[in-house]
């Protein structure tokens, strides 16, 4: 990976990474994809190297994470409705990253429950 880029998000396919990669194009970002044609080549392959991962320039990272928080996809309850935060009441809400402690979950990852994180706040509930 080139240094003087960073991470700005990951998807699991490359159409969803083009779709914010044009934005921030046309905004005037410096951007590109990684693992875009190993996925689209075979996307079972997709969870185990971790997604399209779309870069911007370090310089502009800031910038750009601004203007990507604002049109990502937060996530909605079983009706459609936003999620709002017990905490600042934002409604841009996202799925908490998973943390298997026990064991049980490690091998039945399904009954694990989904947490959510405010994008706001970053309160996990």
């Amino acid at each position: 990976m080139n240094d003087d880029y960073k991470i700005i998000a990951t998807f699991e396919y490359s159409t969803e990474a083009h779709v914010t990669k044009s934005r921030l194009d046309s905004e005037g970002f410096k951007t590109m994809l990684m693992d875009e044609k190993t996925i689209d080549t075979d996307p079972l392959v997709s969870n185990a190297i971790g997604g399209v991962k779309l870069l911007v320039h370090k310089n502009d990272f800031d910038k750009a994470i601004g203007i990507y928080n604002e049109i990502r996809t937060y996530q909605k309850d079983k009706n459609g409705d936003a999620i709002f935060c017990i905490e600042c009441n934002s409604n841009r809400i996202l799925i908490a990253p998973i943390q298997r402690k026990n064991v049980f979950y490690m091998l039945f990852p399904f009954f694990e429950k989904t947490r959510h994180i405010c994008n706001n706040c970053k309160t996990i509930f």
